[in-house]
């Protein structure tokens, strides 16, 4: 094997790659990053992979070949050298057991470990549609907020995804709070409809580093529970393939309220710096409190015996007054995703879960995110 490549084309496909290297691999070449350059149906390119079992990542990017060939090497430590090349184009060639990456003065010699070992990536699913990167990123961003870190309930730790039609809804939740957003896409069948539980993380990560391509293409395979469920993602080069996850999904549109007593507005951004000053003196897991009454809202957290703030702010009311707390960080969560310079919030009674949005563009429009927050029972 011998190739050049651009230092910067080279570290962005070894640094993308190397965000599925999994961080105890249960097998040594699992921490191996696969190289082929050239060859049949590659052209005058290098396709890098990584594959843990569960999710994979393959990645395909322009060299100039002189003599085509595989090997696998240590991905991180591939990944850590090619971010520190100084400017220069990389050659890289492979002597025997060792492949050698030379970057202007600076030479590389890495050991090789056994190609034959090394799984087979699963196939891309077929596809079932196209959405706009960008929406896409910003889309999974609100909602992977609220799924759990407990991987003792893998459900929690997953986004639902809903197909019907042109819409699709993404859903996630920890049973503190819960996160819904709508988005349009083009599917590749009008009545393309599927269901299917992504683990959080990775679709977190993989969506934010789709943006680089103006599209990211979904593939779906086996979404009708048998276990075997996969899901697959296209973009600027870059694929990623990834398990779903098993079990019911809980029926969240059922918590989802249908009518409210009371709804406020506040103007997001004085609203998250009161909350995170308030908070300052609310000891861990202690709310912050909100006192709703008309033109106002008064920001309150700790108790007499101990550190105090207050603080008010400027509110709209519709409704009666209304005394609610929340757990300051999930409420942070909540308005930093919502994309919105007002805040809106609909409650019902002060135990009852409140429910955060955005200002939808036109009045009588439903918001497409939506964020549901359990409220925390106040004390006497």
């Amino acid at each position: 094997m011998k190739f050049r490549i651009d230092r910067d084309a080279l570290a962005d496909a070894v640094a993308w790659t190397a965000r599925t290297l999994p961080v105890r691999p249960p097998v040594p070449v699992l921490a191996g990053m696969h190289l082929v350059a050239g060859g049949e149906g590659n052209g005058d390119r290098l396709k890098l992979s990584a594959f843990d079992y569960e999710v994979s990542a393959q990645v395909s990017t322009e060299i100039d070949v002189e003599e085509a060939g595989t090997a696998l090497v240590s991905g991180r430590l591939l990944a850590e050298i090619s971010r520190s090349l100084p400017p220069h184009p990389v050659e890289v060639t492979t002597d025997g057991a060792k492949v050698m990456l030379r970057c202007g003065s600076a030479k590389f010699t890495l050991l090789t470990m056994p190609v034959e070992d090394y799984p087979t990536l699963p196939e891309m699913p077929p596809a079932a549609g196209s959405v706009g990167s960008d929406e896409f990123a910003a889309a999974v961003s609100q909602v992977a907020i609220a799924a759990g870190k407990d991987d003792t309930i893998p459900m929690l730790t997953g986004v639902r995804v809903e197909i019907e039609g042109e819409t699709v809804t993404l859903a996630s939740t920890d049973r503190y709070r819960l996160a819904v957003r709508e988005l349009h896409w083009k599917p590749e069948r009008p009545d393309f409809s599927a269901v299917a539980l992504v683990p959080a993380r990775t679709l977190a990560d993989t969506a934010k580093s789709l943006t680089a391509g103006a599209e990211v293409s979904i593939a779906l395979a086996g979404t009708g529970g048998t276990g075997e469920g996969m899901i697959g993602f296209e973009g600027g080069g870059r694929r990623t393939t990834s398990r779903l996850l098993d079990g019911d999904f809980v029926k969240y549109r059922s918590l989802l309220p249908s009518e409210y007593a009371g709804l406020a507005e506040i103007s997001t951004a004085p609203f998250i710096e009161a909350v995170k000053r308030v908070s300052l003196v609310a000891e861990r897991n202690t709310p912050v409190r909100l006192s709703f009454s008309q033109g106002e809202v008064v920001l309150e957290a700790g108790t007499g015996d101990e550190a105090q703030a207050v603080e008010a702010l400027e509110a709209s009311l519709e409704g009666e007054d209304i005394d609610i707390a929340f757990n300051p960080a999930f409420l942070l969560d909540g308005l930093s995703a919502i994309g919105s310079d007002m805040a809106r919030l609909s409650f019902t009674t002060p135990t009852k879960p409140a429910v955060l949005t955005g200002k939808p563009p036109q009045d009588g429009e439903n918001p497409n995110y939506r964020y549901l927050i359990m409220p925390v029972r106040l004390s006497g």
